[in-house]
C-alpha cells in the first residue's frame, strides 16, 4: 500500500511517502511561509522524487493543532484524494507525535502549546509495536500532565513545542528520570503520520467527504462570536 502522509498541524509543513511500510521520502519545511504557500509544492516535489507513483491512501494529521494549518491540510488532502480516488486515514496529531518515539520503553508525553495557559497533550506508552493510551489527548494545564507523569514513577520523554515553552515547569514538577526530546525528534513529522496510518491499516480508511479535523476547542473567532451573542 502506498501512503502519502501530510502534517500541517504545527509550524512545519511536512509530507512523506511510504510504500509497503518503507519511507521512500520525507520533505519538511519551517521557513516562516504559510502552509498554503509551501505544502502543495512540497508534496508535488516529494511525489516526483519518490518515482511519481500515486498513493492508494492519504494519511493526514487530523488535530489538534493550529486551526489554520489543520484547515489547509484538510482542504488539500480532500482535493488530492478526490483526484486520485484515494481514501483518507485521519491520524490523531498527538498519537502521531508520540510515534516519533516508536517502541520507547517508558512514557511518551507529547505536548503542544495551545495558548491561554494550556497545552494539547496526552500520555502514551508502547507495548511492542502497539501504542497504548495512558492519558487521553485533550486540552490540559501543563502542571497537571507533569504531575501525572511524576506520579507514574516511570522514565518519560516530553516532546512537542509545549516542551519548549514549559521546559522549566517540567523540570520542577517531574522528580524521576525524564528527558526533553532532542530537536530532530521533538516536533510533528509526516513520517510518523505515515507510520501510524500503516499500523492502523485499511480498516481506518474513510471517504474524503467523511473527514473533518479535530480541533478540540473553538477557535478565537468562534469564542468571540459566542461571547458577543451570549
Amino acid at each position: 500500500m502506498n501512503i502519502l502522509a501530510i502534517e500541517s498541524s504545527g509550524r512545519c509543513a511536512s509530507a512523506a511517502f511510504m510504500s509497503d511500510g518503507i519511507i521512500k521520502g520525507e520533505y519538511t519545511l519551517d521557513t516562516g511561509l504559510t502552509h498554503s504557500e509551501t505544502l502543495l509544492p512540497l508534496t508535488d516535489r516529494l511525489l516526483e522524487s519518490a518515482g511519481g507513483e500515486a498513493p492508494d491512501v492519504i494519511a493526514v494529521s487530523a488535530g489538534p493543532g493550529s486551526f489554520t494549518g489543520l484547515r489547509i491540510g484538510a482542504a488539500m488532502v480532500k482535493g488530492l484524494a478526490d483526484g486520485w480516488r484515494a481514501g483518507i486515514i485521519p491520524v490523531p496529531t498527538l498519537e502521531a507525535l508520540a510515534c516519533n518515539f516508536y517502541g520507547y520503553e517508558g512514557l511518551v508525553c507529547p505536548v503542544m502549546d495551545a495558548r491561554r495557559g494550556q497545552v494539547y497533550g496526552g500520555v502514551y506508552s508502547f507495548e511492542g509495536t502497539k501504542l497504548m493510551v495512558r492519558r487521553a489527548g485533550g486540552a490540559y494545564d501543563m502542571k497537571e500532565l507533569a504531575a501525572y507523569v511524576d506520579a507514574a514513577g516511570k522514565r518519560a520523554v516530553f516532546l512537542g513545542d509545549g516542551a519548549d515553552r514549559y521546559r522549566e515547569l517540567i523540570c520542577e514538577e517531574v522528580k524521576g528520570q525524564f528527558m526533553i526530546a532532542p530537536p530532530h525528534k521533538r516536533y510533528q513529522s509526516a513520517a510518523s503520520v505515515a507510520q501510524y496510518a500503516y499500523e492502523a491499516g485499511e480498516a481506518a480508511i474513510i471517504a474524503p467527504s467523511a473527514f473533518t479535523p479535530e480541533y478540540m476547542r473553538m477557535s478565537q473567532a468562534e469564542r468571540e462570536r459566542a461571547e458577543k451573542h451570549g
